[in-house]
């Protein structure tokens, strides 16, 4: 996970316009097709180690209700953090009020803010108490949606995910994930972790996954490739 500023500033809700226009040509929640069963994943698929989680989140419909209207995208791009004995990690200065909802149950959504500006979502994992987590980094949109979604702020901004959803179960209306992922399934490439400079011997753990044949996927900085 990368560092948080103390810059960060107050975060307030998106302009009513701007989410209007991001989700404009999008069916609304009530006009999925009748019939269609898409049961969502739960507390044991997210109550395992967050690099399984991770590895298998890949390929999967990552879903946003709000505003009465429907977005999808299918996820390609994520990291695992595994609690704290992992440097890269928020949990590895231990249980604090930002990082409370980590080391709750699994299935719950963490949700920060970067450098005053980019709003993360992540995926709590494992056991209560373990404070592994998943940061979904890159998706591609559905069913006609137009958006970047490749990176972890993009993808935040454009599914208006804020720092509200913290703390949010992913197993409800307003955000969750398909149990059933899209078919066939990703090829899926094994890498380290992007912006985790800072963490010593963890910065080469290969915690990264993606769909190594998506063009959302988040290209390396010079500095990750040292």
């Amino acid at each position: 996970m990368r560092k948080v500023t103390r810059r960060a500033r107050a975060h307030g809700s998106r302009p009513r316009g701007a989410l209007k226009q991001r989700m404009a040509g999008h069916r609304r929640a009530d006009e999925a097709p009748r019939g269609r069963k898409e049961p969502r994943l739960g507390l044991d698929f997210y109550a395992r180690s967050g690099r399984l989680v991770a590895r298998d989140l890949i390929g999967r419909v990552l879903v946003r209700r709000i505003g009465g209207a429907e977005l999808r995208a299918r996820i390609v791009e994520t990291e695992a953090y595994l609690g704290a004995v992992d440097r890269a990690s928020h949990a590895f200065h231990g249980r604090t009020a930002r990082t409370r909802v980590l080391f709750e149950r699994p299935g719950l959504a963490y949700v920060y803010l970067i450098y005053g500006v980019h709003d993360m979502l992540n995926v709590v994992a494992g056991r209560p108490g373990e404070a592994h987590a998943v940061l979904l980094r890159s998706a591609e949109p559905l069913d006609g949606w137009n958006a970047d979604l490749s990176g972890p702020g993009k993808l935040c901004r454009a599914l208006a995910v804020t720092r509200a959803e913290n703390g949010l179960d992913l197993a409800g209306d307003a955000l969750h994930v398909l149990r059933d992922p899209l078919s066939p399934r990703p090829r899926i490439e094994v890498s380290k972790r992007i912006g985790i400079a800072y963490a010593g011997e963890w910065r080469d753990a290969p915690l990264r996954f993606s769909d190594s044949l998506s063009h959302a996927v988040t290209k390396p900085r010079r500095a990750d490739l040292a």
